[in-house]
């Protein structure tokens, strides 16, 4: 009962200090996370809560402990430790965990902390601007510092963190997104004749690809996809043929995908990259690298970069959609076997095992980015996006593959997926697998 008690309590305080905010500058929830103080604007709790059963959801990300009643309204619960990659100590299966409610616009999340403080008010003018040394998390999730009673306050941009998925109205897309340069990317052709089983087959599988697992057959895969038809008739039953679950598109995608794909580049793949670079024609090379993921692509091409050019600068745009991977790639530590031999000279030592030298780190800006936005780069000398474009719908494959016309420099280079391809009415391949590589005509 008194944990009751108190909650209620705290409740009552966050509605009087709501009710009281014109009077104030500015109020926050504080609360812990990994042993640091953070802090809240109070007018984005709704309220706190305690609470021991999640309703399980399936292929949620990992940061999402499942669904919550609160009340009859079914929301979201976000473990906040997982979120931002911190320790989460193993609670006692018949503990509650302590909950912030979050009303964000018109939507309401459930976030996991370790502990939850008070109401503390503060002048906003004493708010300090954030910096990577005050918290363990990404310096875009953080809107600022604050010392109060002598404790050290990090004021999550909750807004930013959870204010992700936006109507397409908002997400800066471009009016005019058909391609300038480049025609529209194309459907693969679905023919209304009369085909023979095999075709048909091929039909569904294009029709269910999308569905099953996010790949969007056009012109920029069909060849790979029609090689990969005719492995898969011989491999099966002529009628085991089309895609009836997740686990049979998984299947047929499993020979689709990149070498080193989940990590660091492997020795070869990394010299073929090397050996299809073009020459450097300017002293700053700008590259743009999309679909970063965990940033393992960016840190290989970063060294490869660095020992084709070295006598140039380089700098990076790293975007990933995936924002908890591109929170956590500038600060990766890793043992020194776990990184291929061409990478280690530009790694030092710290406490925790070796990061990146300063002269790397400086080089890539890694950021959270839908691709489906107009982007504000410079002229660039390489775009990185291997096994993106099939991997977004026809109409944002035109929209990039436009974005690539508009942005490359006259001799820049576009690297894709081992088994994409560009038309070659506009784009002249340069490299062919295991690295695919393109220049415009």
């Amino acid at each position: 009962m008194a944990v009751v008690r108190d909650l209620e309590q705290l409740n009552a305080d966050i509605q009087e200090q709501k009710e009281r905010a014109e009077n104030v500058d500015f109020k926050m929830i504080t609360f812990s996370l990994g042993g640091k103080d953070y802090g809240v604007d109070i007018m984005n709790v709704k309220e706190i809560a305690k609470a021991d059963k999640f309703t399980f959801v399936p292929n949620a990300a990992s940061y999402v402990r499942g669904v919550y009643n609160l009340r009859g309204d079914i929301i979201p619960i976000i473990d906040l430790r997982s979120f931002f990659h911190l320790s989460v100590h193993k609670k006692k299966e018949e503990s509650m965990e302590n909950m912030l409610i979050l009303q964000i616009e018109d939507r309401v999340y459930g976030t996991i902390v370790d502990k939850i403080d008070k109401v503390i008010g503060i002048s906003t003018e004493s708010i300090q601007p954030p910096h990577p040394i005050f918290g363990d998390i990404n310096i875009k999730f953080i809107s600022g510092v604050v010392e109060k009673e002598g404790a050290l306050y990090i004021i999550l941009d909750v807004i930013r963190i959870f204010s992700i998925n936006k109507d397409d109205d908002a997400k800066g897309r471009r009016p005019d997104a058909a391609p300038i340069y480049n025609r529209p990317i194309q459907e693969t052709t679905i023919s209304s004749k009369p085909v023979g089983p095999a075709e048909s087959d091929l039909d569904f599988i294009r029709q269910s690809l999308p569905a099953l697992r996010g790949f969007y057959p056009s012109a920029i895969n069909e060849t790979w996809l029609r090689e990969r038809f005719l492995e898969w008739s011989k491999e099966r039953r002529s009628d085991e043929h089309q895609l009836k679950n997740v686990q049979d598109a998984d299947e047929y995608l499993s020979r689709f995908s990149s070498p080193s794909s989940e990590g660091f580049w492997d020795e070869d793949y990394a010299l073929a990259v090397k050996a299809a670079l073009p020459v450097a024609n300017s002293a700053i090379i700008n590259v743009w690298n999309i679909g970063c993921g965990k940033g393992y692509e960016t840190y290989s091409f970063a060294c490869i970069l660095k020992t084709k050019y070295a006598g140039a600068r380089f700098k990076i745009w790293a975007n990933d959609s995936d924002i908890m991977a591109i929170s956590q790639a500038p600060s990766m530590v890793f043992e020194l076997d776990e990184v291929p031999e061409y990478c280690r000279a530009h790694m030092v030592r710290g406490t925790s095992g070796y990061t990146f030298n300063q002269e790397i780190k400086d080089a890539i800006l890694f950021e959270y980015h839908d691709v489906a936005n107009d982007n504000s780069l410079p002229d660039l000398d390489i775009i990185l996006a291997r096994d993106l474009l099939s991997f977004i719908p026809l109409e944002d494959q035109s929209h990039l593959v436009t974005e690539f016309s508009e942005k490359l420099k006259p001799q820049g280079m576009v690297f894709l997926g081992m088994n994409e391809e560009l038309p070659d009415t506009e784009w002249r391949s340069t490299a062919k697998q295991p690295v695919t590589a393109y220049v415009r005509r």
